[in-house]
């Protein structure tokens, strides 16, 4: 599951909320967005690992920290933060790590 920030109706709270629902907490993961606007969660490649060509990533979520999941993707308060997060920051970040906390 990805999410393109390009695209007018693709940065939406139920993307965001289907994207969350689209990775497991049993490993660590890592929300990242290319250079061209595609936003994704890295399983097991996280932190300053493999950032070639991304714009930004956000912090490593620590396996079973309830970032991501179904449980997660139920949460409106953490939908909404990740939702700002990258509306906030494509196309323009202002760095290459994003501090949401």
């Amino acid at each position: 599951m990805q999410i393109d920030l390009n695209s007018p109706d693709g940065l939406t709270l139920e993307s965001v909320r289907q994207l969350l629902a689209s990775v497991s907490d049993d490993e660590h993961t890592q929300l990242r967005v290319t250079r061209n606007g595609i936003a994704y969660i890295s399983s097991g490649i996280t932190g300053g690992q493999e950032i070639d060509g991304l714009a930004f990533r956000l912090e490593t979520w620590a396996k079973g920290s309830g970032y991501v999941g179904n449980v997660a993707a139920s949460d409106e308060v953490w939908v909404m933060q990740i939702f700002n997060a990258l509306k906030d920051n494509w196309p323009n970040p202002p760095l290459d790590y994003i501090d949401i906390y």
